[in-house]
Order: C-alpha cells, then structure tokens, then sequence
C-alpha cells in the first residue's frame, strides 16, 4: 500500500489494484476505490468473497428498504448523502430515555465509519480517513491521526489502544496522563527491532501469495484483533489467510498461524483455551492454544462450519449457556452450542442482506447488516426472541460496540454504538427486558417481520418469536 499520496481525492488515496483470489478470476475491489469502479464483492460491505460465496446473494438487492431510491445510493460508494446534525430521542416524563431508541447521532464527514471501541465514558471509532476520533458524552472529545488509510480494528486494553489498519500494520496508543485529549503513538507491531532482527535469517521468511514475506509481519490488511485480557495476549487475522498472536507485555509476534484459504474476516479468544476464526473460504475453525515457555502453540481442533457463503463475522454470548455465533454474506446467523460439544442450535434470520458485524453483551445478540439495520436478539436458554430492529442508519452497518449503562437504576439497560458506511455513528439505549407497553411509543411500531417496508427515523421495530427462529 501506498501511503500519503497527494491530491484532492483523499478518500480514495490508498487505492491499489484489485484483488484476485486464488480460485479464479474474481477481483476483490479495494474499498477505497471510485464510485466507477467494478462493484463486485467488497469489502465496504464486508469481507473479501473467495468462489466459494458466488452462489449467495448479492448484498445490492433491489429497492428492498422505504429508503432507497436507487441501485446507487444503496451503494457505500455514494459521496451524495447529506448528512443531519446529531438527532436527539425526547425523554420520557419521568426523564427517562423511552426503551429501545435512539439516544444520538456522530457524524463526522470525514469517512466511512468501518472500527469502534468503547471504553468507560469514551467512544474510539475509526474510518477510512486516517482519522481515529475519540468522542465523551456523545461530543467529540480528541481525535489523532495514523499514517495508513482505513482504520479496520479497534481494541483496548488498559492505557494502550491497538488500531488495525488496511496495510497490515497494528498501531498501539497512549493517551497523555497530564492531558487526556493528547495520544501518542506508542509503537507498532510487530517493532522495527523485531523486523530488522528478523529479516537477517533466511528461514523467518514465508511464501505468501507467491512471495517472500517476513513471518510476524502481516501481508495483507488486519481485518478484526481480538484481545484475551486473562493471557495478556492480542490476536490478529489478515486477508492474507492467517492469525497472528502477540503478547502485549513485550510487542513480540509470539506465533503465526495459516488458517484459512482464503482471508478471514473475524477471530474471536474470549472462550478459555479455544480460538474461533471464520473465514471468507466458508468455514468457522476451532483452534486450541497451549501455553509453552517461550510462547504459544496453537492447534486445529475441528472444522465446527463448512459452508458455501462467506463467513463474516462471529460472537460468543457466554451467559445462559455459552453459545457461538456465525454471521453470513447470505444475512443468515446460525449458532452452536459450546457446553454441548458444539452442537448444532439452529439459525436466526433477521436480515435480508449480508451480516457485517456481531456484538454479543449479556444475554444480547447485536447484528448489523448491509440492509442497513441493527437486529437485537435476547437468549433466554435455547430460546432466541428478535425484540426489535433498529433503523435509522442510510449506508450498511459495518461495525458495533455496546456497553452497560451505568447511569440506568431502574432496569439493566445497554448502550449500543453502530458505525455505519454513512459516515455516522448512531447511539441507542437498549432494555434488557422492555415492557410490551413501553414499545408502543411513538419511536417504537409494532409490525410482523414480512414488512417491506421500515422506518428511516432512527426508531425500532418490535418483533417477537415463541421459537427463536425464523
């Protein structure tokens, strides 16, 4: 990747030449690129396709949405979108936020809005423009700046937060003790020291897509990181098939390890000893992870999901019963049981178009979607209820945090961020059990699941299932 370039067209400035997958012909756009460039399977909207993801739907259906007027502005690419000012929810009379809506709107027209991470009172989000802005109290708070293009990946842990980036870079920063609103980088991983070490021996170099590449390095853009807080370890996965696992005390790339065949989309090791990595290839694989004195060692234990569409995106609800969740390109969310040797649960289908992200909070499922919606799902042991469908967002939800709010004594409740291609982020309070009268309010209608046609308000719909799938 090239960074830096001069010139007016600074959203497009990392561009490079398409992508080929190794199965064929199919050229995977770079998300940077024109409005005129060949929309084929991007990973503005999610992933990179390998063939195996030919047969599924494509995410542009037709004018599915009361929204969309057109092919082109469903389109991530369309620059034409005019913006509102940050949107406000009225309170409640007893000055309380109505359940299920939205709180606010961020926007920032800088970028497609493609990472989030929520810490305390502070919100990270990361964007296509450099740009990793730092928002407190739903007003932007500070804000630094990268040397690559398209932030991918935000993780926190402690003082230190890790950005993953389109040029196979991980960036760690520290925010000033003195002055909260100043960050600095504090390194990048793998480290010059390592990579100059590294580069003297013939045999740290891999055969990567008829290359010769360094093996802690990644070749291609990091597309998610997981942090296992317990181990002191960072996992990070990369289109350019593998996962890589860094501990945090030193910056050392302990192990890499080829994955998939093709690039994988999302790695999950919040579970114990076991690794989840899904893939563009279609499969969702279990890895095994043994300590050992200089580092780690980490082992295939089983393919738990072979499928013809990519995989996405993954989540683990570890309340009521640990269960994994698998997010398609065919907008189809299938789970497995953990405490069951992984057996099959069954498949959530909430969305008409691709699933992009999957945030797990409690007994709540989060799924955003390139129809441009947000789906909560409550588990109630192998019960799954779709309790609304929050809308609101005009470009494909790329990405979504959610954290406890705090400030709530009556009943548990969550604040939900979701970023979107838009170029916003959308805040919305969630109830963890909303009363059938409250989701009758004016922000709230109360419609069957067939619908064509939903609300472009920033309001939710309630939608109920005795069954948990649809």
């Amino acid at each position: 990747m090239r960074d830096g370039r001069a010139g007016s067209n600074t959203v497009f400035e990392e561009a490079d030449s398409l992508r080929r997958s190794q199965y064929g012909d199919m050229k995977y756009p770079d998300p940077s690129m024109p409005v005129n460039a060949p929309m084929t399977a991007a990973d503005d909207l999610c992933l990179v396709y390998s063939n195996t993801a030919a047969n599924c739907p494509a995410f542009c259906e037709g004018n599915r949405l009361s929204c969309e007027v057109s092919p082109l502005t469903m389109s991530p690419w369309n620059q034409t979108n005019t913006m509102e000012k940050s949107s406000w929810v009225p309170f409640d009379d007893d000055n309380t936020v109505p359940v299920n809506s939205l709180i606010g709107s961020l926007t920032r027209e800088e970028g497609h809005i493609y990472s989030l991470a929520a810490t305390k009172d502070l919100l990270y989000t990361g964007s296509d423009s450099k740009n990793i802005r730092v928002w407190k109290n739903l007003k932007e708070f500070t804000g630094f700046k990268s040397n690559s293009g398209l932030v991918k990946a935000i993780v926190i842990s402690g003082e230190k937060i890790f950005t993953g980036h389109q040029d196979g870079k991980i960036r760690v920063w520290k925010s000033s003790l003195k002055n909260p609103t100043l960050h600095k980088r504090a390194g990048t991983l793998p480290t010059l020291k390592d990579i100059l070490k590294s580069s003297i021996k013939p045999s740290n170099y891999v055969e990567v897509r008829r290359k010769r590449a360094l093996w802690i390095k990644h070749s291609d853009a990091v597309s998610c990181l997981s942090m296992n807080e317990e181990q002191g370890l960072l996992y990070s996965a990369s289109w350019d098939r593998s996962f890589k696992v860094w501990r945090i005390s030193d910056s050392k790339c302990l192990e890499s390890v080829q994955a998939h065949d093709d690039a994988v989309n999302s790695v999950v090791s919040s579970f114990g000893e076991l690794i989840f990595t899904g893939s563009a290839d279609g499969t969702v694989k279990v890895w095994k992870r043994e300590l050992l004195r200089k580092g780690t060692k980490h082992t295939l234990d089983q393919t738990l999901i072979k499928q013809e569409c990519a995989v996405t995106a993954l989540a683990i609800i570890t309340s009521s019963g640990p269960a994994l969740y698998c997010g398609s390109s065919d907008g189809l969310i299938t789970y497995r049981e953990l405490a069951k040797d992984f057996s099959q649960g069954g498949a959530l289908k909430g969305h008409k178009m691709a699933v992009l992200c999957l945030e797990a909070a409690g007994n709540f499922l989060f799924s955003g979607s390139a129809d441009k919606t947000i789906c909560i799902w409550r588990r109630d042991g192998s019960v799954h209820t779709n309790i609304s469908v929050l809308t609101g967002h005009t470009g494909p939800v790329k990405c979504l945090a959610v954290e406890k709010d705090l400030e709530s004594k009556k009943e548990q409740r969550w604040i939900v961020y979701s970023g979107s291609l838009d170029k916003s982020v959308k805040v919305w309070s969630v109830s963890e059990f909303p009363q059938v009268g409250a989701m009758q309010s004016k922000h709230q209608h109360q419609v069957s699941y067939d619908t064509e046609s939903f609300p472009c308000d920033g309001s939710s719909t309630s939608i109920t299932s005795p069954h948990g799938t649809y």
